[in-house]
């Protein structure tokens, strides 16, 4: 897309991609920077124990809802949806938490999940296995394999997939049962049965001409005749009609996943694609379910089955793929110079945060956010006409990530190390886990993106020196290269969940969990905008995916904004954090309801505008919440900035009169008054977020003030650009530079 920089964007693939060893020092170079090959001391090591087999090679994808499986002997319950399944001594217990979903004002929360499931497979010749094994994954399944002597079970499961698929040696399938199932169809000398078990519906299909024994009993075995392949589904009802249909599907195993997705214009096309192979039979296909995010955006036809879940109703399709199709939500690197409504007292606000003295390193965490508000605070000096306040901010920018970008032998912070074991990029002094077990990353290395990517639009030569480190973290948290031999594709994402993961190892009873979605997404806006200021579409365009596939879970999961998700006892407006197996009204830090909503808010960036696309919603949450905040309307105490600033969205007049009555109002740690007043201003002056308007160019905004639409662009590349937006506006956008236009 952008010509003037093709030859520095493949210097830069090329230095990223030239470290293949480290010098005498320990240290391995890349263009200007470089990072250690063994952890520094501040940093915990990880274990030498990777519970994988051979046929799981490569860097370890770590942060997935099934990540307990390579962490540890058997693992933690692995939450699917609609199943949970979890890997214990006697094999695999499978169970369905989605048939009662209840509220409360602690959080929301699944049926009850007992120690053996609904059921558990076994094999009959292996009453115990040692441990259990990553097996391999695709995008949304992973196997387990289970090994004692000559007896052999693989177990695979997989994101909306009702069926969980096994592969046997030196013995037959069992399932056995808490007590005793109704058996509702089916009897010994057939293949398949219908069973009820802790009031779930189940199929068990063995191989065509096997039978069953200790039906009277609860352990079955299904006598397989030496065939090896054998299933399970989850039923969404006793109906034999329900049955027959899953019995023509339950015999194609699904053996890989892949997600691909591409921009068309302003909309963004993903494709779930499953790969089947046929034990019996010859139709490639199977059944799955959708979660809200995907099934509200779903081009493909969709049958009449439904499952519940934590996450709300899953929608059942048949076929080997399905397409959801999502408007893409335009970013800006900085807001429009509209918003400084008083010059003068910008101006106050950018001195004061340029004479600070400059801050000690901090861990990955804080020093992320300190480098995040110089960026901001960068961008906000540019739309203020102040370029010698820019250069500050910017200067210190520099330093601050050269300083991390660099190594040298026996260096202990700032710097960043590589663990090849584990194929993960850990920065020094760590933060809440960033170590060991890897938690966070895409929290804190995101910070640290936006900030180069900032530095990356003043100076490209900049860029080109220091470039290779921006793209070691990149591809930490999000390599959008599946043959990257350092790093795993698309760490920290969910690809069918459509969200990240926060907790490395996943060592929770309630699965893995995310906190701060508004981190999460803070990551993808700065992979996008360093993509497109290096040149980098492959980087661009895979935050462009996470971004605008992960605003659509925060709507549906964390914020519920059509009011489909929640259930009805649930009395809040919002989740601060959300688990496999539940939703918590709550953080890991503070119960306070500030901190609750905040996190997922923080930091405000020109990106934040993506809060503001259900503005009824913004006033729905904002109303819940001042009646349940310790200081009600009085916003000056907590993070009452951070409220303000999210009601703007809604109702920008109401925060100007609150920013001009507290001027110096108390702030989260992570914001300034330079970027409240600019945020607040901006959307009083042009408006609100347009939702309904796209462009076929992704660095823009739209703002709608009673019908009079700015349109807001601003264009990367070395050449005037005219950009078409969907309700028919064209802007030609001038080079290096933000242009705005109005429609009448």
């Amino acid at each position: 897309m952008r010509l003037r920089l093709c030859c520095t964007a493949a210097a830069l693939i090329i230095a990223a991609r030239a470290a293949e060893g480290a010098d005498a020092g320990g240290v391995v170079r890349i263009g200007a920077g470089g990072y250690l090959t063994a952890a520094p001391k501040p940093c915990k090591p990880l274990p030498d124990m990777i519970y994988r087999t051979r046929n799981y090679a490569g860097p370890v994808l770590t942060g997935q809802w099934w990540s307990s499986l390579v962490w540890q002997p058997y693992s933690q319950p692995l939450f699917a949806h609609p199943l949970v399944g979890r890997c214990v001594e006697s094999g695999f217990t499978v169970g369905y938490p989605g048939a009662d979903v209840r509220g409360s004002a602690s959080g929301i929360f699944g049926g009850g999940i007992s120690k053996d499931g609904d059921l558990r497979l076994g094999h009959s010749a292996a009453p115990r296995f040692p441990q259990a094994d990553c097996d391999g994954c695709s995008d949304w399944f992973v196997t387990a394999a289970f090994t004692s002597g000559q007896a052999s079970m693989r177990v695979s499961i997989g994101h909306g997939s009702p069926f969980v698929y096994c592969l046997y040696g030196g013995g037959n399938p069992t399932v056995t049962f808490a007590k005793a199932p109704r058996v509702f169809s089916g009897s010994g000398r057939d293949a398949v049965l219908g069973i009820t078990s802790g009031g779930h519906h189940y199929g068990l299909f063995g191989a065509t001409g096997s039978a069953w024994s200790g039906l009277d009993g609860t352990t079955f075995t299904n006598n397989a005749n030496g065939r090896p392949y054998f299933s399970v589904a989850l039923l969404p009802d006793d109906k034999p009609a329900t049955l027959a249909l899953f019995r023509k599907y339950a015999y194609n195993h699904v053996v890989d996943t892949q997600l691909a997705y591409k921009t068309d214009g302003g909309r963004l096309q993903c494709t779930y694609r499953f790969t089947v192979k046929p034990h019996e039979g010859r139709e490639p296909a199977t059944l799955f379910a959708l979660y809200p995010h995907q099934w509200k955006y779903a081009t493909t036809r969709l049958t009449d089955m439904i499952y519940g879940s934590v996450r709300g109703m899953m929608k059942a399709g048949l076929g080997d793929q399905f397409t959801t199709e999502v408007p893409i939500q335009g970013v800006l690197p900085l807001l429009p110079d509209r918003g400084v409504q008083d010059r003068q007292r910008m101006l106050g606000y950018l001195k004061a945060e340029a004479e600070k003295k400059p801050a000690e390193f901090g861990d990955t965490y804080w020093e992320g956010k300190h480098v995040g508000r110089l960026a901001t605070l960068s961008r906000v000096a540019e739309a203020a006409a102040a370029p010698e306040l820019q250069k500050v901010f910017a200067d210190e920018l520099k330093r601050r990530l050269e300083n991390w970008f660099t190594a040298a032998p026996g260096k202990e912070q700032p710097v960043f190390y590589y663990d090849e074991r584990w194929g993960s990029l850990i920065g020094s002094r760590p933060a809440y886990g960033s170590d060991m077990p890897l938690n966070d990353h895409h929290f804190h290395y995101g910070y640290f993106i936006r900030a180069a990517a900032e530095v990356a639009r003043l100076d490209l030569a900049w860029a080109a020196k220091w470039g290779p480190m921006v793209r070691m973290l990149i591809r930490d948290i999000a390599s959008p290269d599946r043959n990257d031999r350092l790093f795993p594709y698309l760490r920290c994402f969910d690809k069918y969940a459509g969200h990240s993961w926060a907790s490395g190892d996943a060592n929770f009873a309630d699965g893995n969990n995310q906190e701060s979605s508004s981190e999460s997404m803070n990551a993808w806006y700065g992979m996008i905008l360093w993509g497109e200021a290096a040149g980098d579409a492959a980087i661009r365009d895979a935050g462009l995916f996470l971004f605008n596939t992960e605003r659509t879970a925060v709507e549906e999961y964390w914020f519920d904004v059509s009011g489909t998700n929640f259930p009805k006892d649930f009395p809040h407006a919002a989740l601060g954090m959300v688990w496999g197996g539940k939703g918590a009204f709550g953080t890991w830090f503070s119960g306070d309801i500030d901190c609750i909503h905040g996190i997922n808010w923080l930091p405000f960036t020109p990106a934040s505008i993506y809060l503001g696309r259900f503005p009824d919603y913004v006033r729905k949450n904002h109303s819940l919440h001042v009646q349940r905040r310790k200081g009600g309307s009085d916003c000056g105490t907590g993070w009452g900035d951070l409220v303000v600033m999210f009601y703007a969205l809604h109702d920008p007049a109401a925060a100007v009169a609150y920013i001009d009555a507290s001027p110096n109002c108390k702030l989260e740690s992570g914001n300034t008054h330079a970027f409240m007043y600019h945020w607040i201003y901006t959307l009083n002056n042009l408006g609100l977020n347009d939702a309904g308007v796209t462009a076929d160019y992704p660095v823009y905004s739209v703002f709608n003030k009673s019908g009079v639409k700015t349109y807001a662009v601003y264009n990367y590349q070395s050449a005037p650009l005219v950009l078409s937006f969907s309700d028919g506006m064209k802007v030609t956008a001038r080079p290096n530079t933000l242009t705005l236009r109005r429609n009448r």
